[in-house]
């Protein structure tokens, strides 16, 4: 499984979102882009998508900007994941869309795709973006040390 850009800058926003979600303080778009060195365009559509998927949610005005639409401990990385990527399937035979391989019955290492997928969708799924948050904080704390 290889992440692309929208999975990796769309986990970034959504962890800074969680450091300030006890604050209850909204950040926008242009200060995510800038916190997260993420480009502003590229960001807002990203947004969208978590807004779409209902893990974002958004408010207009002077004090408006982008909070997390849940709490960062009932998001795992996996929804996030899937709402942005589409799939975190390892290989197209072990992915939730079936698949085109006429091999998949007879294939020597399908049963090792489908142990390592099951391993993966497990820490996704088990990870949140709480975790992800407290992880980068500390992260955050040590360089500064």
């Amino acid at each position: 499984m290889k992440l692309s850009t929208k999975g990796r800058y769309g986990l970034k926003a959504m962890v800074d979102l969680a450091t300030e979600y006890e604050s209850g303080t909204k950040l926008s778009i242009a200060q995510l882009s800038e916190r997260q060195d993420i480009s502003y365009a590229y960001l807002e559509q990203l947004i969208a998508v978590l807004k779409k998927a209902g893990l974002v949610s958004a408010s207009r005005g002077a004090a408006g900007g982008y909070t997390l639409a849940r709490a960062p401990e009932s998001i795992s990385v996996g929804e996030v994941l899937k709402a942005l990527e589409g799939s975190t399937a390892l290989v197209e035979c072990v992915g939730t869309s079936g698949t085109d391989c006429e091999n998949v019955c007879s294939c020597a290492a399908r049963p090792l795709w489908l142990k390592l997928q099951k391993k993966i969708d497990d820490v996704l799924d088990s990870t949140t973006i709480r975790d992800m948050a407290e992880d980068y904080i500390q992260q955050k704390e040590r360089k500064l040390d």
